[in-house]
């Protein structure tokens, strides 16, 4: 009747029983959301910390002035989007919790939790749906990348010595990075005065677009 009446394809439990002593098949597919809640809590995360800035901040990338000014600082963009999409994702991981405690509480033929598990199983989808279409909306669409930004932080990045290692040796490479950390050089300026290599070998060596694979 159920079946006919929503046009959905409802059908009884083959093990009757178990589907009233268990309802496992609720615990394992809210498992799947509470993986995307872990999914979005780190991607808004990212998103939020690379936004930092303007100025003692990462700042690589821009986000959508949503909701420009604050009531302690003038002219502050506040990522709420990325803050409302954390926020869901903790609801949802909570929603798990209560679901597994109420999952776990079958006793004997007969388990009374479904009501609980149900409402927060369907709260977490909603929850869901509607944050990701309101960051992309609101967020996701408008995220432009800081060239400036990028630039400064990947030329003053000690990471670049890495490329030098096959060429120069770890402990040479090292000698570099600590004298360009310690006397707030760049990696090039430390190793032509360490006599290392030159101006030249450093431009064929050090390129940060060979060192993330093939794009293809």
């Amino acid at each position: 009747y159920i079946a006919q009446f929503t046009n959905l394809p409802f059908r009884t439990a083959e093990n009757k029983f178990e589907a009233l002593a268990a309802h496992d098949a609720i615990v394992e597919s809210h498992g799947a959301l509470k993986q995307i809640a872990v999914s979005l809590m780190k991607i808004a995360n990212d998103i939020r910390m690379l936004a930092s800035g303007p100025r003692s901040g990462i700042g690589e990338i821009h986000i959508p002035d949503n909701e420009p000014g604050s009531s302690i600082m003038p002219g502050k963009v506040n990522p709420t989007q990325n803050e409302a999409v954390t926020m869901v994702a903790a609801q949802v991981m909570g929603n798990d919790v209560a679901i597994s405690i109420g999952g776990s509480n079958g006793h004997y033929e007969l388990n009374v939790f479904k009501p609980v598990m149900a409402a927060n199983f369907l709260q977490s989808a909603r929850l869901i749906g509607d944050s990701c279409v309101s960051f992309n909306d609101h967020c996701a669409i408008g995220i432009e990348p800081n060239y400036d930004g990028i630039k400064k932080h990947l030329e003053n990045s000690l990471m670049l010595v890495t490329a030098l290692n096959p060429h120069i040796g770890y402990e040479n490479a090292a000698k570099i990075a600590k004298k360009a950390l310690k006397e707030n050089k760049s990696l090039r300026e430390a190793a032509v005065e360490l006599e290392l290599l030159t101006n030249e070998q450093f431009d064929q060596w050090v390129r940060p677009e060979d060192m993330i694979g093939s794009l293809r």
